[in-house]
């Protein structure tokens, strides 16, 4: 998400590195290009025009310091504002109700509203620990009752079950009397969506609305309609009293367009981002980590609670002290690695929160890309246990067999093992002299200066 923006906002704040001071000409200039690039990131009219002001009254009234360019000062401005314009802080969930606490989710068809039931019934269960029933109230599509069952079986939430002919309403009601009767901390609903806005879905979601008294109010909404989100949005905040937006399938979005107008235009917070169709695609929407990102400084403290949050500790360790006893690391544990960060969402979502990834060409991230790492991770599945232990084995005809079982060429296997090799050299520098040595060993391959084989495999030992 946001890699237009990350790339325009990249080029017109260099265009100010090098002048001596902010002058009304080149901020002109800097707004001008400002405003280009919000607009082609879909962002609403409105939201350009306030935001473009306020950015350009700020600059104008900067006093420049001897030890900073006008870059710095105009990227400050920028972040603070862009903070603003999404709502300054994370607001959470307000559960602080009598048991069960009701969430009512709300959205057009299409938008994501019964995954991201799924999705947030999890991420209340881990994050929160509470205990979690989920209910479907689309009696106009008979598969939205059983896909809700299904993701809810993934995610082991208990499902209310709903007929489709039965009213939402009576539904709404039967699931909050079973959800109280089974002690259950919180009540997701799922209601139906329509391809549009119409009066009749209105009426039907203000009665559910009316017979639950919904804690949360929750509009799911897909990110890639760009300012239609923002406009959609406000639709259903003049029927219901929304209390936040689920903004979904912002990895496919590559403009950002919806979370930086949802705020200004419904008044209402962005309250989590839905980032792919795994169950545990969903985190929470943090203004300042967004801008961060969006100005190409990364989104470290996120990096940090994932790993924190999804790294296999016993694993870890267990290869700390395999290396430590000065035994080789072989093609089991860089599988290993690898499924780490399949976990923690792939190497793309670990990459664009890594500080200086818009400067990063494309054709290195491209060698990074998750479609790679479920390459290799697919190469390494198609060798036997040996092989696997005792990579050195592997030759000529093992390669072209692998490659075959794989569905990959002689050269993926070639490049695996290649880099498979590096990681190798860099952790046995870890013997002796521990992580210091292994630092001092990876400069140059981070972001500004990648190995030319692509990132390191692992993320450079990264998970461990």
């Amino acid at each position: 998400m946001f890699d237009n923006l990350q790339d325009r906002f990249g080029s017109v704040l260099n265009n100010l590195r090098g002048q001596g001071r902010l002058t009304e000409d080149n901020i002109k200039e800097t707004m001008r290009q400002v405003r280009m690039a919000l607009l082609e990131a879909d962002v609403a009219l409105p939201v350009v025009r306030r935001f473009v002001e306020e950015v350009r009254e700020r600059a104008l009234g900067e006093t420049v310091t001897k030890s900073l360019t006008p870059g710095q000062v105009m990227i400050k401005i920028v972040n603070d504002e862009l903070i603003k314009l999404m709502g300054e802080a994370n607001e959470q969930l307000d559960l602080t109700a009598q048991p069960p606490a009701v969430v009512l989710m709300a959205g057009l068809q299409g938008s994501g509203k019964t995954t991201s039931v799924a999705k947030l019934a999890r991420w209340l269960q881990e994050k929160q620990g509470k205990s979690v029933m989920v209910v479907s109230c689309d009696v106009y599509r008979p598969a939205a009752i059983e896909q809700l069952r299904t993701v809810a079986d993934e995610v082991g939430a208990e499902v209310c079950p709903s007929q489709t002919d039965q009213s939402p309403v009576e539904i709404a009601k039967r699931a909050l009397d079973l959800a109280r009767r089974h002690f259950k901390d919180v009540l997701i609903v799922d209601t139906a969506g329509r391809l549009h806005v119409d009066a009749a879905m209105m009426d039907e979601i203000k009665q559910v609305h009316a017979a639950i008294k919904p804690v949360e109010t929750l509009f799911v909404v897909d990110s890639m309609t760009g300012q239609d989100a923002a406009n959609t949005a406000k639709a259903f905040d003049e029927a219901l009293p929304l209390t936040g937006v689920v903004l979904t399938k912002t990895d496919g979005d590559a403009r950002g367009g919806a979370a930086l107008s949802i705020r200004q235009i419904t008044g209402k917070p962005i309250k989590f981002l839905g980032t792919g169709e795994r169950t545990t695609a969903l985190e929470p929407f943090y203004p300042d980590r967004v801008a961060s990102r969006i100005l190409g400084m990364g989104d470290v403290v996120s990096l940090v609670e994932e790993v924190q949050a999804k790294v296999d500790r016993d694993k870890a360790e267990k290869l700390v002290k395999k290396l430590h006893k000065g035994k080789e690391f072989d093609l089991v544990d860089f599988k290993e690695q690898l499924d780490q960060m399949n976990k923690m969402g792939g190497m793309m979502s670990l990459m664009e929160k890594l500080p200086g990834m818009s400067q990063i060409p494309d054709h290195i991230k491209d060698k990074a890309s998750d479609k790679e790492l479920g390459k290799l991770i697919a190469i390494i599945n198609s060798m036997t246990p040996q092989e696997r232990r005792f990579p050195a084995v592997i030759k000529g005809a093992r390669k072209r067999r692998i490659a075959a079982g794989s569905g990959t060429q002689v050269q993926d296997v070639n490049r695996l093992l290649k880099q498979f090799t590096q990681m190798q050299r860099v952790l046995k520098k870890m013997k002796g002299g521990g992580m210091a040595k292994m630092m001092r060993s990876m400069q140059g391959r981070l972001p500004g200066g990648f190995p030319p084989g692509g990132f390191p495999p692992g993320g450079g030992g990264f998970p461990i």
